[in-house]
């Protein structure tokens, strides 16, 4: 589909970026907002060309771009390392010299799981790999918020999505691991922040965050495929259960980014599940999981049924 294709959609003529959409949620956001008709400028530090140091080649920001424009929408692939300022300033000039405005930005930049270290004390972590882990879930945000709000807030109306792993409420418990803990809930307060500064010039700005993901990434972990991932259920019941594709986190932006009243939400943290359950859309395969409802269940000292939570 080329510039002049005419679209349809409540994000019709609506210009976005999603930083950090070369494959799992990022990518399947850059997809729902492309479906809803959106021109989604994508971005990520894998290409057809290069690796980058997660190590996954089979994901390029090329892919994600074509899979856009497939959905109908008009995506635009930008090799960008979010870390560095000058490639972030050049992005969001080109975005501006293109259309003169941006509309949504995504925050999804992450790459970090490969420097996890569970059941590790913090004093016992590589400081290095955890630094390396705040550069990533975290500067990256900062430097691409900073650099994309002036074009964003140059008309009312623009939104903010943190993209992240859990909400404010289900992130008071233990996460297992110092970095990531601040990796994940920097985004969270990222949202909260932006929200005072944002609703005072007409615009949003939310965090999301999906459940238990099945990702590229996760699936190959467990060895498993979209298609088999049900096995999974015999090797951690309480994730495999209530998984999700990325689809889910993909709709959900996509509805919250096509809602006029999206200001109800600004500055909270908000799950997929959640948002399923206010805008009526399903994950791909018709069921609605609600993995941090059951937890919370859990946790409540309740005996919740996964059937109650899918």
């Amino acid at each position: 589909m080329d510039e002049n294709t005419v679209r349809h959609g409540p994000l019709t003529d609506k210009i976005a970026l999603v930083a950090g959409a070369t494959r799992g949620a990022g990518r399947a956001i850059a997809v729902e907002l492309g479906r809803a008709g959106a021109t989604v400028y994508v971005t990520g530090r894998t290409t057809r060309t290069r690796i980058s140091e997660v190590g996954r080649a089979g994901e390029t920001i090329e892919e994600t771009a074509e899979l856009v424009t497939a959905a109908g929408g008009n995506g635009i692939a930008v090799p960008t390392d979010h870390l560095e300022i000058a490639q972030v300033r050049e992005l969001v000039e080109r975005i501006d010299r293109d259309h003169g405005r941006l509309d949504v930005l995504v925050n999804d930049i992450w790459g970090g799981n490969y420097l996890l270290d569970f059941d590790t004390k913090m004093w016992d972590v590589d400081l290095e790999r955890g630094l390396r882990m705040l550069e990533l879930g975290v500067k990256t945000h900062i430097i691409t918020a900073s650099i994309a709000l002036p074009l964003l807030v140059r008309q009312p109306g623009g939104l903010v999505v943190e993209v992240t792993d859990g909400t404010a409420e289900s992130n008071k418990g233990f996460r297992e691991n110092f970095y990531y803990d601040l990796a994940k809930n920097g985004p969270i307060r990222m949202a909260f922040t932006l929200g005072e500064e944002l609703k005072t010039v007409g615009a949003t700005a939310v965090a999301v965050t999906p459940g238990f993901i099945r990702s590229e990434e996760m699936l190959d972990a467990f060895q498993l495929t979209e298609e088999t991932w049900r096995e999974g259920i015999g090797k951690a019941p309480h994730h495999w259960a209530l998984a999700e594709s990325p689809v889910y986190t993909g709709r959900a932006v996509a509805a919250v980014a096509g809602d006029p009243e999206r200001a109800r939400w600004n500055g909270k943290s908000l799950s997929s599940g959640q948002l399923a359950k206010e805008y009526g859309f399903t994950d791909a395969d018709g069921s609605r999981p609600d993995i941090w409802g059951f937890m919370a269940a859990e946790q409540a000292g309740e005996d919740p049924a996964f059937a109650d939570y899918r």
